[in-house]
């Protein structure tokens, strides 16, 4: 998170912690989930097993991300044009009952990135909608 935040060009250290992240996958909690999906497209390396890893050791846990992991775990898969429509369908499904909870910016990510994934959505669209009105 670190590196990619600061802009740091370490593509061997990524290839290296892509590798130990991906093992280690299913142990991590939600922020660190969000943090490394967000961090390896922040970085725009390419991980598509740590990807894969990461959306499935999500689905189950997220009912325990915060919104704004929510909306940066979406964000970050549609960044890093990473295929992953059962965890795309997941957060809509949970983000659609919990919309109260998101601020603006949560609210925006979270449109963004279904659409930038081209993920149909229409309920969580239209719960969008309304929350914004």
């Amino acid at each position: 998170w670190a590196f990619s935040k600061r802009q740091v060009p370490c593509h061997k250290l990524y290839a290296a912690l892509a590798v130990s992240a991906s093992r280690r996958a299913g142990a991590l909690k939600p922020q660190e989930i969000a943090n490394t999906a967000w961090a390896y497209a922040h970085a725009s390396h390419s991980a598509p097993v740590l990807f894969a890893h990461l959306a499935d050791a999500a689905v189950p846990l997220l009912g325990q991300f915060e919104p704004q992991g929510l909306a940066v775990t979406a964000w970050a898969f549609a960044k890093a044009n990473q295929s992953a429509p059962l965890l795309f369908d997941a957060i809509a499904d949970e983000a659609a009952g919990r919309l109260a909870e998101f601020d603006a910016q949560a609210l925006a990510n979270l449109a963004w990135a279904f659409a930038t994934a081209g993920h149909a959505a229409p309920g969580l669209f239209r719960a969008i909608a309304t929350e914004a009105a």
